[in-house]
């Protein structure tokens, strides 16, 4: 029987007609279910809300990695079509999980989003089905917490009536070289089959595969690529704020550490580490370690050298309103960006968030210029609407204090610099080597990360 449903489920994907199911149409599953779709394989997107899966099916992107005419081509060829009806998992031969990870209010993984998605998946399963998960988590998801729920829901056997793999996402928001088919795709199956599948899957749609030995190996390979950009871009923020102790420019001296041909790869510094995987991958790492008793201290520090930035900004920005004879509180604080890095609408896990809401609680009146996020609103308190101001000569000149937190390129920093009181920048928008536009710089003073 396994190797009849197996065979039968490789010759499907084999000849086009295997369905592929994606939970989850955000920054992950959208772009993915269009890439299946434009290589002609039949997509069916799954979405918990009823307006985003309605804006799908009218061709309406709202993914920045996403090319509008691509989406509209594969809806109107109806390649791709979206549901909130999960019990259409039926239809799909392979089903792909691209939910939510987030983190309690206690800093552990809230498994919610994979918990429901994993019900859907086992009340609605049909025998001879793929189905894999690219939501960051911990090592161990796949196998010790997915599985049992879908076999439970499904009283089907993993490995002889449906097959499990790991294959985590590796997107990177506003990336020009690197889009969903291009990026190198690491492939952990639980079992042989499940691994011929899912190479079989995901070659219709990835250029480049990576498999690996089981789902575990591949958790733990995402949990690795983060965790590393986690400690080397603590190291070089700790390390950015004693050069500023120190009258060192530590951009210079990233610059000159670079041209090493070997054994150095810059890191740059900046407010904080935002995103959804960098700031919360180690709390997945923490969580599953402590179940073998293990502490990881290098990686405890980093992330707390990480949580202490923004709260270090703030320092910063007061210390140079002080300069200016000026208390933070009554001040007008102008931040360009909210946005957690340059020229993308992503604002999750944003360190500037954290630092306007401490800036405001200490009685500033906070203002931001973001030409990519044109409203926000913010979930502490009652919450509030905040919309993107205009820049101009006005609005700088109107600031006590401008702080550059996303370094946007299409953002006017010569007006800025012109006409602002004070500058904090965050990031090195103002290079102390670059005569433009720092030599415009009239009656404004200027402070560096």
């Amino acid at each position: 029987m396994t190797a009849t449903l197996c065979d039968a489920l490789l010759q499907k994907i084999e000849r086009g007609e295997a369905k592929v199911g994606v939970l989850g149409l955000g920054y992950v599953g959208l772009p993915l279910a269009v890439q299946f779709a434009k290589a002609g394989v039949p997509t069916l997107g799954f979405e918990k809300d009823a307006s985003r899966a309605a804006r799908v099916g009218k061709g309406e992107n709202y993914i920045g990695d996403v090319e509008d005419a691509d989406l509209r081509d594969v809806i109107s060829r109806r390649v791709m079509e979206a549901t909130t009806d999960f019990t259409r998992l039926r239809e799909c031969d392979a089903i792909i999980i691209c939910v939510p990870t987030p983190l309690d209010k206690f800093k552990k993984p809230d498994m919610a989003y994979i918990e429901a998605a994993s019900t859907d998946i086992g009340r609605n399963l049909k025998p001879g089905t793929f189905i894999a998960l690219e939501s960051t988590t911990y090592p161990t998801t796949t196998e010790d917490y997915i599985l049992p729920i879908i076999e439970r829901e499904s009283r089907l056997k993993a490995g002889r009536e449906f097959w499990l793999c790991f294959s985590a996402e590796r997107v990177d928001p506003g990336n020009k070289d690197y889009k969903t088919h291009n990026t190198p795709k690491v492939v952990g199956g639980m079992g042989a089959d499940a691994q011929r599948i899912a190479m079989a899957l995901y070659s219709k749609a990835i250029s480049h595969l990576h498999p690996v030995s089981s789902p575990k190996v591949a958790e733990m390979t995402k949990i690795l690529e983060n965790t590393y950009r986690l400690v080397n871009i603590s190291m070089i923020n700790e390390l950015a704020l004693l050069c500023g102790k120190m009258d060192i420019d530590i951009w210079e001296v990233i610059d000159a550490a670079k041209t090493k041909p070997y054994g150095f790869q810059a890191f740059y510094p900046g407010p904080g580490i935002g995103g959804h995987c960098i700031p919360l991958d180690p709390f997945y790492l923490e969580h599953i370690a402590k179940n073998y008793n293990f502490d990881l201290t290098m990686i405890n520090t980093a992330g707390h050298i990480d949580n202490l930035m923004p709260h270090r900004m703030v320092i910063k920005i007061s210390s140079a309103l002080n300069r200016e004879k000026k208390a933070i509180n009554g001040s007008t604080v102008l931040f360009l960006g909210v946005a957690y890095k340059a020229n993308i609408d992503d604002m999750r896990e944003s360190p500037a968030l954290r630092i306007m809401d401490e800036v405001e609680a200490k009685g500033a009146k906070v203002i931001y210029h973001d030409p990519h996020v044109p409203s926000f609103r913010t979930d502490h308190g009652h919450g509030k609407t905040m919309e993107s101001v205009p820049l101009t000569e006005a609005t700088v000149k109107g600031a006590d204090c401008v702080v550059v937190t996303t370094r946007h390129t299409s953002v006017d920093y010569a007006l800025v610099a012109k006409h602002a009181k004070c500058i904090v920048d965050l990031r090195n928008a103002y290079d102390r080597r670059d005569t433009s536009p720092a030599e415009q710089l009239s009656h404004s003073t200027i402070s560096k990360l």
